[in-house]
């Protein structure tokens, strides 16, 4: 045991230098304040404002107030809706018991039923699949 000793050289643990974010807050501006110590101010060309949010959102505002297209999507026809209530209602099933057969949820087979959904080929061409019967006309 003779070639240990103990260190008796005090150890320093310092904190870490504060980042720049900790440097700008205000309780550190102003203690330096208080030391004396030189203070830089920068002030941003759109600070406090939102300008740039702004004026690119005039442009598309006004577009849109000279736009007199009425815009909306392809609905049910009601030859269709009728034709699918009627198909399914011959062959005694519900609209879930229809949406299981063609592996869709039933609320699809309500939407086509009400018109509410947007008519899609592949949805259609299951529905007559499962109701054999001709649901579309001459497309």
């Amino acid at each position: 045991m003779a070639g240990l000793s103990q260190d008796w050289e005090p150890v320093v643990i310092r904190k870490k230098a504060p980042t720049a974010a900790a440097r700008k807050d205000e309780k550190a501006v102003n203690a330096a304040r208080r030391a004396g110590a030189e203070i830089e101010t920068v002030r941003k060309a759109t600070a406090g404002s939102n300008k740039a949010a702004s004026s690119s959102t005039t442009l598309n505002t006004r577009k849109l107030d000279e736009d007199t297209e009425n815009l909306s999507h392809q609905k049910v026809p009601t030859e269709l809706k009728k034709a699918i209530m009627q198909a399914r209602q011959d062959k005694k099933l519900t609209q879930s018991q229809l949406a299981q057969l063609i592996n869709e949820k039933p609320q699809i087979i309500q939407e086509y039923e009400s018109g509410k959904a947007i008519p899609n080929q592949q949805i259609i061409s299951k529905l007559e699949r499962a109701l054999g019967a001709k649901l579309r006309g001459k497309k």
